[in-house]
């Protein structure tokens, strides 16, 4: 049966599953979705087309699916879907999308939203995502999985972080960071590969050998940067992860590259 503290306003149209529990003092509106075992621990405030999947819990004073915060959203249907398991800390916030932006913020599995982070509209954030403390994204970024944000990071619109990458503590990231790749200062620049975090998610010595090898043929000083990317593709054309950042480089994108030193860091690819 579904536990609902008396002091919680919980709009009779939203759909909540029976094993959900809801703490004093929160706020659910009539477009809500809480599937099985969700938690909404006390003072939480969720609104408009918002999802909760099972197994998250969010904490005290967060605040999820309020309007986005864009000059361009006219009151248009939007959403925000949050996956399984995942944990939202307190303060944090979470906007819907936009229709400039496809409508929908969408944040995976297995995540945690440290305190006073924000997910901004239309981002797409995967699973096994850390943002912590302050860390925010603008609209229309892409998060991809396994991604780590420092505490007070910021990531500017229309950015791309690609899988496994490390955004530093307090940097300003204006572009494009490409998978496996570790970013710091403000404003960023590309200090190397996240081998910490490889390390700690089980890749191969071969493996990490291989990405250092690919990423220093990458942004050596040699030739220019599509001669360079264009040698990396043939020469580790059978390397899953390398190809990863082939591809993700050679992606479109409203953002230019991350580059590894400040002299270089805007250079586009």
């Amino acid at each position: 049966m579904t536990k609902i503290h008396p002091s919680a306003v919980v709009d009779p149209k939203a759909q909540i599953h029976e094993s959900v529990q809801i703490g004093p003092f929160c706020v659910v509106g009539p477009q809500v979705r809480l599937d099985a075992n969700v938690r909404l621990v006390n003072h939480v405030c969720v609104d408009g087309a918002t999802t909760i999947g099972e197994g998250t819990t969010v904490f005290p004073f967060a605040s999820l699916g309020q309007p986005p915060q864009s000059l361009a959203y006219k009151g248009e249907p939007v959403e925000l879907i949050i996956g399984r398991n995942n944990l939202i800390r307190e303060h944090v916030t979470m906007n819907p999308g936009t229709a400039k932006g496809g409508a929908v913020t969408r944040v995976g599995d297995n995540c945690m939203f440290m305190a006073d982070s924000h997910v901004a509209h239309d981002c797409i954030v995967g699973s096994n995502c850390v943002f912590a403390n302050n860390a925010m994204v603008g609209g229309h970024v892409i998060v991809e999985d396994f991604v780590w944000l420092g505490g007070g990071a910021a990531v500017h619109q229309f950015s791309r972080i690609g899988r496994h990458a490390f955004v530093g503590g307090m940097a300003g990231l204006e572009g494009d960071l490409i998978p496996y790749g570790s970013v710091m200062g403000n404003r960023a620049y590309l200090a190397g590969l996240n081998l910490v975090g490889l390390k700690r998610r089980g890749f191969s010595r071969d493996q990490i050998h291989e990405l250092r090898n690919a990423y220093r043929l990458l942004f050596a000083q040699e030739g220019t940067f599509q001669e360079r990317l264009s040698d990396v593709a043939e020469l580790f054309a059978s390397n899953a992860e390398v190809m990863e950042i082939v591809n993700f480089v050679r992606n479109n994108t409203n953002r230019p590259l991350c580059m590894p030193n400040r002299e270089t860091r805007n250079e586009t690819a």
